[in-house]
Order: C-alpha cells, then structure tokens, then sequence
C-alpha cells in the first residue's frame, strides 16, 4: 500500500484502492477526483482532497 498523505492508514488503503482501479480502467486523474470529493464527505476521510493527497494520487496515476 502506498502513502497518500491520508491521516490513518486506513484512508491510504481506500486511496489506494481508487488508485489501484482507476489504473486498470482507465480513469483519468478527474475521475479520481470525483470519487476523493465524495469520501472526502464521510468521516474520518476529509482530508481526502487535501493537496497533498491530490498530488500524491496525481503522481501515482501518471507515474511521475
């Protein structure tokens, strides 16, 4: 699992989780975003589209 700058490693999973499908289906990084703004609701998943988060997620998608 990688580091996406969520606060609780549960939050990196389900990051990566995203991740982890938008690669193998072929979403773009604006997909992804939708989905982080939706989690980003729930509790103890606000931070999700925090920059950081943002970039890291970026930077796993395009392989930077």
């Amino acid at each position: 699992m990688r580091h996406y700058g969520m606060f609780t490693d549960e939050g990196n999973k389900v990051v990566d989780g995203i991740v982890i499908a938008a690669k193998e289906l072929g979403w773009s990084f604006g997909d992804v975003y939708r989905i982080l703004s939706v989690i980003s609701r729930a509790e103890g998943f606000g931070e999700a589209t925090d920059t950081a988060v943002r970039e890291y997620v970026y930077e796993a998608l395009e392989g930077v």
